[in-house]
């Protein structure tokens, strides 16, 4: 509470007393639907009697004046936007902002991750990384809803317990890191994704290889693959290269378009002696993630080969996804084993693949 104009302590808001003072709430809540974290604030402004004479609430991260609604008790009674927490006056005023909201809840739900755009994570006591934002918006995603509009207030025993915002701010950083340690165990999603490189990444016909070596020196991509390991890597995804060939081919080719190290393993048949669809290749690349080998249902392969990739993924038990991009090879599965779990025809498809398939988990 303040009697004089004042800095609000937990928002980027000035505090002007239109009375004899104005009082701060600072609202938490775990989850907001599009994120996780979420402060609101509501402003009472009172008389020398402590009457209530006015009220603003915050909205989207704007202040506004919630001039209308109910005081109850001499206590202001304001609502509380379904998902989103803003705070508006009556469900009313929130009427022209239903399909926005139900937007919000339902398709739009898990869109931001972690709430890390704020004082606590600029100070860096909240951190979080790109497999945090992922989780979470993993189960936002889940938690989606269609809102009813029906509003009640709260029982006693549900009333939030009031606290200093000092003690707030204080336990605001912990809770956090553990509303994160608790989705990085409960929310399921993959482990990690294997790729293919031939017809997967790069373009097999664009290849320039040495006859004699059986070294490919140099290839271009396939459309959409400059940008695929990258887009993958900030959605927190666990890479790992899973190729049939020479080393040196892998090291020229992803390396002449800076990808090569953007996989965390690079599993190749020239260095094991073996070729997929051989169990090792696969074993070997889950060790090499330090994944156990009850993992594999929760990685998925990506290749062009579905004698080879396809048949030695669905016979180690991972998530199989066959890349037509290429006519190169068969599209037609010789029996069961060979059938992929998923099929995309565009390298550019797979992260909006990757995020069906964790949300069917």
């Amino acid at each position: 509470m303040t009697t004089e104009p004042a800095r609000s302590p937990s928002s980027s808001f000035d505090l002007v007393p239109r009375g004899a003072a104005v009082i701060e709430y600072t609202v938490w809540c775990d989850w907001d639907i599009g994120h996780l974290y979420d402060l609101e604030h509501v402003w009472v402004h009172v008389d020398a009697a402590g009457d209530v004479i006015a009220v603003e609430g915050s909205q989207h991260g704007r202040r506004v004046d919630l001039t209308g609604c109910a005081v109850d008790a001499g206590r202001p009674v304001v609502y509380l936007e379904p998902g989103k927490h803003a705070i508006w006056s009556s469900p009313v005023a929130m009427q022209p902002a239903f399909a926005r909201i139900a937007a919000q809840c339902g398709p739009f739900a898990g869109n931001d991750g972690v709430h890390v755009d704020n004082p606590f994570g600029d100070r860096g006591e909240i951190t979080a990384t790109a497999l945090d934002h992922r989780l979470a918006a993993l189960k936002l995603k889940r938690d989606a809803f269609r809102p009813a509009f029906e509003f009640s207030a709260p029982s006693p025993c549900e009333a939030a317990p009031l606290a200093p915002w000092a003690d707030l701010a204080a336990w605001i950083p912990g809770r956090i890191q553990s509303l994160i340690s608790d989705i990085r165990q409960s929310v399921p999603h993959l482990e990690a994704v294997f790729l293919d490189c031939g017809d997967t990444l790069a373009d097999e016909s664009t290849e320039v290889k040495d006859e004699t070596t059986e070294i490919v020196s140099s290839a271009d991509l396939i459309p959409g693959a400059e940008n695929l390991t990258r887009r993958l890597m900030a959605r927190g995804y666990r890479l790992a290269l899973v190729a049939d060939g020479p080393r040196e081919t892998f090291v020229n080719i992803l390396g002449q378009h800076g990808l090569w190290n953007d996989f965390e393993a690079h599993v190749i048949s020239g260095d094991l002696g073996v070729a997929k669809p051989h169990r090792r290749m696969f074993e070997t690349a889950l060790a090499a993630l330090g994944l156990p080998g009850e993992a594999a249902n929760r990685v998925v392969m990506v290749g062009n080969n579905l004698e080879r990739d396809i048949k030695g993924a669905n016979e180690a038990s991972l998530i199989s996804v066959f890349m037509r991009w290429s006519t190169r090879r068969t599209h037609t599965p010789r029996d069961a084993s060979e059938k992929p779990r998923f099929a995309i025809d565009y390298i550019e498809d797979l992260p909006d693949l990757l995020e069906r398939i964790e949300l069917s988990l």
